[in-house]
């Protein structure tokens, strides 16, 4: 018999089983991490999207999304486009003998930076296929009165990884100076958008 306690902790492993996987978003924390560069606000800004997207996918959201081919579709092309002119801007910088050098410095404003993780979060049709539509159906479907610790599970799981991953980041940025190891970082960044948007391109999304 289902608990509050069990569907708390069946919401936190969905939502840990699905954040971990690479994608964008985590690579732009990640890219955060390593510069050392208003790391806080881009962990609170991805958390705090995935709760509010996680909250609303439980609660109603995730299965009308499902339900509208027209958006799906909307998600499908818009997010290709996106993520592979991402993949175009990491790969020049992948390209840049002083691209290291120039990330290293951490000149981009808090402005800039935030803009970057807004759009990351919320044009980026993977963010609401793992949050409101998956998580969503997963914690829609749990009995009267256990939506909300599966939904907080959930939540846990987010701001756990993206600190995790922020913080961690920037614990080890500092043997990471040299511009060959910035350089690598953004080409797998780059290999990583591409993937995701040719993916998005190739398959319906479901």
């Amino acid at each position: 018999m289902s608990t509050p306690s069990t569907a708390l902790m069946q919401g936190w492993l969905t939502g840990a089983g699905l954040i971990v996987a690479i994608g964008a978003q985590n690579a732009l924390v990640l890219r955060q991490g390593l510069m050392r560069q208003h790391v806080a606000p881009v962990v609170a800004v991805c958390a705090l999207s995935d709760m509010l997207l996680i909250w609303l996918g439980v609660f109603g959201l995730g299965r009308l999304i499902a339900a509208s081919p027209l958006l799906m579709e909307v998600f499908r092309w818009g997010g290709a486009a996106f993520l592979l002119a991402y993949a175009v801007k990491a790969g020049l910088r992948a390209l840049s003998p002083k691209a290291g050098l120039q990330a290293q410095a951490g000149t981009a404003s808090l402005g800039a930076v935030m803009g970057s993780t807004l759009a990351m979060t919320y044009l980026n049709p993977h963010v609401y296929l793992d949050t409101v539509v998956l998580l969503g159906t997963v914690g829609a479907q749990q009995p009267a009165g256990l939506q909300l610790p599966f939904a907080i599970g959930a939540s846990v799981s987010s701001w756990m990884w993206f600190s995790l991953l922020g913080f961690g980041a920037a614990a080890v940025a500092g043997p990471l100076r040299r511009p060959a190891v910035w350089r690598s970082i953004d080409a797998l960044i780059a290999l990583v958008m591409v993937v995701l948007g040719l993916q998005l391109i190739l398959r319906p999304l479901a």
